[in-house]
């Protein structure tokens, strides 16, 4: 069984819960983001894998996960990387960033989400069971598609792309 970390407004663990059971019950948890570029400053994005429990089919940034009970955030950022996108680089933390969205099927995402960034060059090769495309856009096409293409990307991208400065 999967469980995420329940934490407060000051992102302090108070319990742990089932992953789907936070999801569809909207508790405030622990998540974070992952935005990777390349050294001409483009943006690597990934289209979730069709048969992920939410958001299955939309572009995203280059990862996001929650970390495990008992597991440092910036450790699993590294770990979810690796596992998603075959690659692994240094992370640096930007901030963290708090969010509520109703999901394509009902769940809540309402997460305190860890944001970091990166850059990378090498290969990639991500796991078709989580990620079933990718690409590299500038963050002025990324902003461009967001405004003419909403409905093809996840509700977190859309508003950490809006609120914080990557």
């Amino acid at each position: 069984m999967n469980y995420v970390l329940e934490v407060n407004e000051a992102d302090e663990v108070i319990g742990k819960q089932e992953k789907l059971y936070a999801h569809q019950q909207g508790i405030l948890h622990r998540a974070f983001s992952i935005f990777i570029f390349n050294s001409q400053g483009e943006l690597l994005l990934q289209q979730r894998a069709d048969g992920k429990y939410h958001c299955g089919g939309l572009w995203t940034n280059t990862c996001c996960s929650h970390p495990l009970p008992n597991e440092d955030t910036l450790a699993a950022a590294h770990r979810r990387l690796m596992e998603e996108m075959g690659f692994d680089c240094e992370l640096n933390f930007v901030q963290k960033f708090r969010y509520k969205a109703i999901m394509d099927n009902s769940l809540v995402e309402n997460e305190l989400d860890h944001i970091y960034k990166g850059v990378y060059n090498g290969e990639i090769c991500p796991n078709p069971e989580e990620v079933q495309a990718i690409k590299y856009v500038s963050w002025e096409e990324l902003q461009a598609d967001l405004q003419q293409n909403p409905e093809q990307y996840t509700p977190w991208l859309k508003l950490i792309c809006a609120s914080v400065a990557i």
